[in-house]
């Protein structure tokens, strides 16, 4: 398997674990192990982004165009209110 498909299957899998974990750490009432949740999650998120700069780095990922200040202070308003 190329590198590539490797590389894009690992970040899939990661956001799912995150989504995971996140849904873990809302239903969890024992702090001890809510705690634990959360630095997985952290880990994982930590690790996701690591592997992000490596694909986009390498072109196997190219992400979305960024947002132009209108859109991003719009997006500001809908959510301040």
């Amino acid at each position: 398997m190329e590198e590539k498909y490797m590389v894009n299957d690992i970040l899939e899998c990661t956001k799912s674990s995150l989504k995971d974990y996140q849904g873990a750490i809302i239903e969890t009432a024992n702090m001890e192990l809510r705690q634990t949740f959360q630095n997985l999650r952290n880990s994982e998120e930590s690790f996701q982004y690591e592997l992000f700069k490596l694909a986009e780095s390498k072109g196997y990922y190219v992400p979305a165009e960024n947002a132009n200040p209108e859109e991003i202070q719009k997006v500001k308003n809908e959510l301040s209110n």
